[in-house]
């Protein structure tokens, strides 16, 4: 080959190079966002007009969401996002004293409500190498969960005091003292969707713990080393391991959420809880026929451990992408198990769609006084009983 064609050569795997670069560069700086708009959207739905007085009311209360999944997404907390549901500056003009974060560390290729197999595909290994996650969490489920805590307490760390993480009854009730004598702050809870990021290892709930997780669902879309999944192939109860797993958690104070669980799982569950146990997101199946939502029964079972079940915004929670929707399933749960029983639990930005985002919190709070709700009786339904759940679960300091 003669220099001019070993030049030519040398020139096209340089350009070739390049190209890959480029193309790489483009892959990881836009496929995440594209991904997202794609997963977590809104359609604006027609939202009830939020008076002078109920906004007034709005402002005065405690609201509390025990569930998001923002954690999963590549983006900072504290700007204000051009996609997704919520971040610092939306939960502020939602008013949203506490907002609970969950880490989501496995979601089945191929996720249905009806059945998934424990070792089909991952989404989210996927979707970590995309955002150029740290290696480490490539190929762990539990690291995949320190990552987000991560993520939520360096956010904490550089808002200045806007964002505050919350491990104790003393961080909630300083949260909520300085927020009565009208400081800026908002709460975040770290939470996991599914003890499958254990690993199998009970050891790793104390790495867990340190890491600052205060709320733990069992399950996710499939079955695990510690319970059945309402969505998975056996749709068991708890393990051996599930059943240390939970009394370790009550021990500790870690509140107990049954979302996703399957049937068996949320009976043994409720049965053997000390502590007020939780469904974190979710509706109930008199409004919404749908397997992951609550029966009657499993509802009086959550108010007869002192427990709250939360309430969310998407179409398989409540059926419809309305506020109407999402009171018709509070007013259910106040219906048959007292309105102490009634919470949030929105699921924004967990892969779903829903009509509004935190912002218009305040629209479901005029649903509720147009409903003839008091005042007592909202303050308690949009924050109050979840705020009186973890100060009856977390550790004292």
């Amino acid at each position: 080959m003669s220099w001019i064609n070993r030049r030519r050569v040398k020139i096209t795997g340089l350009s070739l190079l390049a190209l890959v670069v480029v193309l790489a560069v483009a892959f990881f700086s836009y496929a995440p966002g594209k991904i997202e708009r794609m997963r977590n959207r809104i359609e604006p739905a027609e939202l009830p007009e939020v008076t002078a007085d109920t906004q007034r009311l709005h402002d005065s209360l405690q609201v509390v969401d025990m569930h998001s999944d923002t954690l999963m997404w590549d983006r900072d907390l504290l700007d204000r996002g051009d996609r997704g549901h919520m971040d610092l500056p939306r939960l502020e003009d939602g008013n949203v004293a506490l907002q609970v974060f969950s880490s989501v560390s496995k979601s089945p290729k191929g996720q249905n409500y009806d059945s998934n197999p424990t070792d089909a595909g991952d989404n989210i290994t996927l979707l970590a190498i995309a955002q150029l996650q740290p290696f480490r969490t490539w190929g762990s489920l539990l690291e995949r969960s320190l990552y987000h805590a991560e993520k939520l307490r360096s956010a904490a760390d550089e808002s200045d005091g806007a964002l505050r993480l919350i491990r104790s009854r003393a961080d909630l009730d300083r949260l909520i003292a300085d927020r009565v004598d009208g400081e800026q702050v908002t709460g975040a809870l770290f939470s996991v969707e599914g003890l499958h990021n254990l690993e199998g290892d009970i050891d790793n709930l104390d790495k867990l713990y340190d890491a600052g997780m205060r709320m733990a669902g069992f399950t996710h879309f499939f079955d695990n080393e510690v319970a059945g999944s309402m969505h998975g192939e056996d749709k068991g109860g708890l393990t051996d391991l599930g059943r240390e797993v939970f009394a370790e958690m009550e021990e500790r104070g870690i509140v107990v959420d049954i979302a996703h669980a399957s049937h068996e799982a949320v009976a043994e569950m409720l049965d053997l809880a000390t502590k007020p146990v939780v469904l974190s997101h979710g509706g109930v199946q008199a409004t919404c026929d749908v397997n992951r939502n609550l029966t009657d029964e499993e509802v009086r079972g959550v108010a007869a451990t002192g427990g709250v079940v939360g309430v969310g915004y998407w179409d398989a929670a409540v059926c419809d992408l309305t506020v109407d929707a999402v009171v018709d399933a509070i007013d259910h749960v106040v219906e048959i198990a007292g309105v102490e029983t009634a919470a949030l639990g929105s699921d924004y930005d967990g892969a779903t769609t829903v009509g509004w985002d935190t912002t218009h919190l305040a629209a479901i709070t005029q649903e509720l006084v147009d409903r003839g709700y008091d005042d007592t009786e909202i303050a308690a339904i949009m924050g109050g009983n979840t705020l009186r759940v973890l100060r009856a679960v977390l550790p004292a300091e």
